[in-house]
Parts: structure tokens; C-alpha cells; sequence
């Protein structure tokens, strides 16, 4: 399929870097285009593979009928002009997961997890536990690592555990997953699909190609998901919060096939959503014959996901925590309920134009809210159209500086951004770094 062709590379960053890498090995004519500056060693790492580097804030003008394929990054818009032009010429566009698909060995097994939120963490509990099992066991997609950066290492009967999102479900057509995992939906990036109805499509496609030997996990207790579950063609497998199903919660205890396997109380993520998402992890590692033992010695450890509601240091009795991984209002709605304490709330960054009313149903501990980036100024109408407190900077770290000086003993500081990073970071993780650091340097 990617063999001896043109390929036009839309966007750089690490999910373009590695396709390029991948696709350079194939006899493939390479031009990657991206509007930034680019790291320097990777640059000359594709530049040795007879890779192309263009930086241009007018890729469309590069476009043209001799190109075989359009490699979009999953960050672009789907109505770039390079992508219009793209679907003009007739000219397929694709991404670095449907590209490092095609490349790897057909007696793998594929575990794809999507959903509006606890994808990371879900993805993180699977991997991690089948890796205490001593399965041959890689970890990749949008929990960043490219699977493209997998090509080179995967063998045959490994198992890949990968982070899906909707953005790269959105041009993905051969994919196809052993086994699917749906946590939930909810209306967000409505600033990239257009619609809530448009982005569910897209979600579902994680299912696509799947057969009967094939499954689907799905959340009972979402109603979007649940909207869905008629066209999926892969054996259903259901887990839910409230009532008995495949895997499910009833008094404190978490059930697989009516067989107790752990008590809430031995998970130290706490929380309905973490039991959620546990219940995803359980479901497949008892697909791949895992034991109850090794199962409860693993959710007995693990302490979450960095960037998730991520424990940073206590100071003078106030607790510091890194959600910055919250980029939209269900993610920071899921951090609020989580804390019983008062709460100073930073939040801000990109303006997606999207509403911030949905917090209030959680805000009853928030005592003051550390408004910054893009933001600031429709976040600093919210809270006092709400009649809250809230203090407007420039950036993050004068958030932090702030939070130190306005908190007491048994506060909580809560940087959980309900908004994506990029006005001022490359990635929430560099968002969450920042955040980390400044609290240390307190």
C-alpha cells in the first residue's frame, strides 16, 4: 500500500516525524510540510532517509496532482485547505496509525481504546497490567507514543495496547482492532467536528472492520454509547456502575461474570470514574487469562496517570494536584467531584469558544478560581456572572504564585484547565511539566 509512492506529510511534530521515518524505508518520495520550526536532530535523521522538510504557512501551494497520499497530523483541522485540495484531486488522505497498520504483522493482537474521557487512564491500567503478567505486551497511539514508532519493534504474537482519538479515527479505513473499548461520550472537540452527531461517527469507527471474533466493551451506562451498540458487528461485552452486567459495581465490589474479583477499597484510584475505568482494564485482562491475584496486586499500586488528577506535593497543608490533561468541561467536572476540600481552580488557556457552564453543577468547593491564557478574560465573566472569586494573569506560573499566596491550610490547588494547552504549550504534558515545576520552586 505505501510502497513507492509520493506522499505528501500535512504537520510535523512526533506523529509526522515517525510516519516520515516509517515511510522512508519503503521507497516512499517524501515532502513534510509544517508552518513551525522543527527539532534540529530530526530534521537531519529524515533529511539522511532522502526525506523533504518544507516550513511554509502555505502548504496548499505544494499540493499538487503527483502526490499518491495525504498524511494528515491528527491535530489538524479536517477542513484544511490542503485537505480540501486533497479531496479535489482525489488524492486519499490518511494518518501515522492507518500508515504503521499496514506495515505490521497480521497474528497480533490489537487492543484500540477511545472515548471522551479515561482513555489514558484505561489505556495505562491495560497495558500495565498485562505487562505484570508477563504478556509480550507495546504501548502506543495518542497516549504519546506514534504507532508508527512501534513498526520497528512489534514481532509477531505481540500485543499492542493503543490510545485512539477521535482525530485519528477520522481518516482511518483499514484499521481494525481485536478488541474495541468505548469508556464513554460526551460533546467535545465541537470546535474540530463541526457536530456532536459528526464526532460520535467518528468515534464509533473504532469498531469498524471488527467481526463476531472480534470485541466491543461498552459502557451500559452511557446513553450515546449505548445509541450505537446496534451497528457494531463484534461480540458485546458491557460493563456498568449501577447495575449487574458482564463486569460491573455492586456494593463496593467490582464483578466479572458474577465473580467478585476486587473491593473498591483495595483500588487507590478512587473515584466512579477510575472504577469505570478499571472495569475496562479487568475485562480484558480476564480475556487474556490474567489472575484475580495479579489483577488486585496491580490496582493495590498503581496511582494514576500523570497529568490526571496527579498528586504533586503538599505545602503548609495545601495539596497541589496536575490535571492538565482536562482539556475540555466533563474532564475538570471528573476532577472537581473528586475533591471534598475547598478548591482553587485554575482554568484556562486555548479558546475553543466553548461554554464553561457545565462546571457549575461541581463547583460547590471552589472558593476561587486562577483564570490565564486565552481564555482569561470569558473565564473571568463566568465567575462573576457566577458570583465566584476569580483572579485573571497572563500565564500559569503567576497562577501558581498566586494560589500560594491566597491558600490555607487543608485547600486544595487544582490546575485542571477545561481547556486544550495550545495558545501557550505544545502539549498538556508540557503544560502539566510547567505546573509541576513552578509548585516545586515554591
Amino acid at each position: 500500500m505505501f510502497n513507492n509512492k509520493k506522499i505528501f506529510i500535512l504537520g510535523m511534530a512526533r506523529s509526522g516525524y515517525e510516519a516520515a521515518k516509517v515511510l522512508a524505508k519503503h521507497n516512499n518520495k517524501i515532502t513534510i510540510t509544517d508552518i513551525k520550526d522543527q527539532n534540529a536532530e530530526h530534521l537531519g535523521q529524515l533529511k539522511k532517509l532522502g526525506v523533504k522538510f518544507i516550513k511554509t504557512e502555505n502548504p496548499v501551494e505544494l499540493l499538487d496532482d503527483t502526490y499518491d497520499y495525504v498524511v494528515k497530523n491528527p491535530g489538524i483541522k479536517i477542513d484544511h485547505p490542503v485537505i480540501e485540495k486533497a479531496k479535489k484531486l482525489k488524492i486519499p488522505v490518511t494518518n501515522e496509525v492507518e500508515v504503521a497498520y499496514s506495515f505490521f504483522p497480521k497474528n497480533i493482537k490489537i487492543i484500540a481504546i477511545t472515548g471522551s474521557n479515561g482513555k489514558t487512564t484505561t489505556t495505562t491500567m491495560i497495558y500495565e497490567i498485562l505487562k505484570k503478567a508477563s504478556l509480550p505486551v507495546l504501548l502506543g497511539g495518542n497516549i504519546g507514543y506514534p504507532v508508527c514508532s512501534l513498526v520497528e519493534i512489534v514481532k509477531e504474537n505481540d500485543i499492542l495496547v493503543l490510545e485512539i482519538s477521535s482525530h485519528q479515527l477520522h481518516d482511518m479505513k483499514n484499521f481494525k482492532a481485536n478488541i474495541s473499548i468505548m469508556t464513554n461520550l460526551s460533546p467535545v472537540h465541537l470546535d474540530h467536528f463541526g457536530t456532536y452527531e459528526y464526532y460520535k461517527q467518528q468515534k464509533f469507527k473504532i469498531f469498524n472492520n471488527q467481526t463476531k471474533d472480534d470485541i466491543a466493551v461498552l459502557n451500559k451506562e452511557n446513553i450515546d454509547v449505548m445509541s450505537g451498540e446496534k451497528e457494531i458487528k463484534s461480540t458485546k461485552v458491557y460493563f456498568s456502575s449501577k447495575e449487574k452486567s458482564d463486569c460491573y459495581l455492586n456494593k463496593d465490589i467490582l464483578y466479572f461474570k458474577d465473580e467478585e474479583i476486587i473491593s473498591t477499597s483495595d483500588i487507590k484510584v478512587q473515584g466512579i470514574h477510575n472504577y469505570e475505568n478499571a472495569m475496562c482494564a479487568i475485562i480484558v485482562a480476564k480475556t487474556f487469562n490474567v489472575s484475580n491475584e495479579i489483577i488486585k496486586e496491580f490496582f493495590k499500586e498503581f496511582k494514576g496517570v500523570e497529568h490526571r488528577i496527579e498528586f504533586v506535593k503538599e505545602i503548609n497543608g495545601v495539596s497541589y494536584y496536575n490535571d492538565s490533561k482536562a482539556t475540555n468541561t466533563e474532564s475538570t467536572s471528573i476532577a472537581l467531584a473528586s475533591f471534598g476540600n475547598p478548591t482553587i481552580l485554575i482554568l484556562g488557556g486555548l479558546d475553543r469558544g466553548h461554554s464553561f457552564e457545565p462546571l457549575l453543577p461541581f463547583m460547590k468547593n471552589v472558593k476561587c478560581i486562577l483564570a490565564y491564557g486565552e481564555t482569561k478574560n470569558r473565564l473571568v465573566d463566568f465567575a462573576k456572572q457566577n458570583k465566584i472569586e476569580v483572579y485573571s494573569y497572563d500565564t500559569l506560573p503567576e497562577c501558581v504564585l498566586k494560589a500560594k499566596e491566597i491558600s490555607k491550610s487543608g485547600d486544595v490547588v487544582l490546575l485542571s484547565p477545561a481547556c486544550a494547552s495550545w495558545d501557550q504549550y505544545e502539549s498538556f504534558e508540557k503544560r502539566g511539566e510547567e505546573f509541576k515545576k513552578n509548585v516545586n520552586d515554591l
